[in-house]
């Protein structure tokens, strides 16, 4: 079974099944995420985004990190996953994201993010898990802050 964040799903609405990847990328205390405003609906997101037909989570993960962030990432790590029933303002759709979390080593930028209304952000952990837009990024941003406290102290 997979946690459910958020909001309760309205009886008798249809909600579009959407499966996701989507990553937490440390650097010492810092975390690389997305700032994405489009004027509406503007959110601090863990980078990452929809799963294409046909597409494995990890290749997904790779061109969604890149699309929003410009940086290139090695070594994905699932740390697990959550869903979520949600309103999709840019697709006009009501969906129940399945969101698939990953940890990576941010390897290089190659320039700004190539999706509309995203920029990349260089972020305390401390801060993001505060500052991200849905419960279940605060959530697995919560368990890396915990784990990098523990490997730094050696717990």
């Amino acid at each position: 079974m997979i946690r459910r964040v958020g909001e309760t799903p309205e009886p008798g609405r249809r909600y579009t099944r959407r499966p996701g990847a989507y990553v937490l990328l440390p650097r010492e205390h810092q975390v690389l995420v997305t700032w994405y405003d489009d004027g509406q609906n503007p959110e601090l997101q863990l980078p990452g985004g929809g799963i294409d037909p046909g597409e494995s989570p990890i290749t997904a993960l790779h061109r969604e990190v890149f699309e929003e962030t410009g940086w290139s990432i090695a070594n994905p790590r699932r740390l697990g996953a959550f869903r979520r029933f949600t309103y999709m303002p840019e697709y006009d759709l009501w969906a129940e994201k399945v969101c698939t979390v990953f940890c990576a080593r941010p390897v290089q930028s190659k320039g700004p993010p190539t999706e509309e209304f995203h920029e990349a952000v260089w972020m305390d952990i401390d801060v993001a898990i505060q500052a991200l837009g849905n419960p279940g990024d605060r959530y697995f941003a919560a368990r890396l802050a915990q784990k990098l406290i523990k490997s730094e102290f050696g717990a």
